[in-house]
């Protein structure tokens, strides 16, 4: 069998983690790039899109969030090389269930975290560069979730 890798992003929104999963998606093999663009990146992030337009609605994101672990899933199940959750997953248990699945279709997992989640000028940078418009406030609240894992 060949040798399969589940990448989970971690980090708070505007850190680089969907900069560093482009990087690492344009160094790959142009095989492996569109197979990664098509069938491999997954984040929750991108159902809040409407022509264009980042448009948030916390009360969707319960659904969201499990069609994104769906397709994730999918993913793997198909037995994809490589399969990416770029979330910020902060927290252990909003991983559990990508690192499970991968886990149990004997896929590698790898964590990359982006950034420093608990220091204040990381904060800040991420307050300014995130594109979803989320305020300093907001990301240092989502910072007081952050767990070493």
């Amino acid at each position: 069998m060949a040798h399969h890798v589940a990448i989970i992003m971690r980090g708070l929104p505007g850190s680089g983690k969907s900069h560093w999963v482009n990087e690492f998606i344009a160094r790959q093999p142009i095989h492996l790039r569109a197979r990664l663009l098509n069938h491999g990146c997954f984040s929750t992030d991108t159902f809040f899109y409407r022509d264009g337009q980042y448009q948030f609605d916390p009360r969707c994101l319960p659904e969201y969030h499990q069609r994104n672990l769906t397709g994730f899933i999918y993913a793997i199940s198909q037995g994809e090389p490589i399969v990416i959750c770029d979330n910020t997953n902060l927290a252990k248990w909003e991983s559990m269930a990508y690192e499970a699945a991968a886990k149990s279709l004997n896929y590698q997992v790898r964590y990359v975290l982006v950034g420093v989640p608990n220091d204040s000028h990381h904060q800040a940078l991420c307050a300014k560069r995130n594109r979803h418009g989320i305020s300093l406030t907001q990301i240092v609240k989502m910072a007081k979730q952050f767990e070493e894992f």
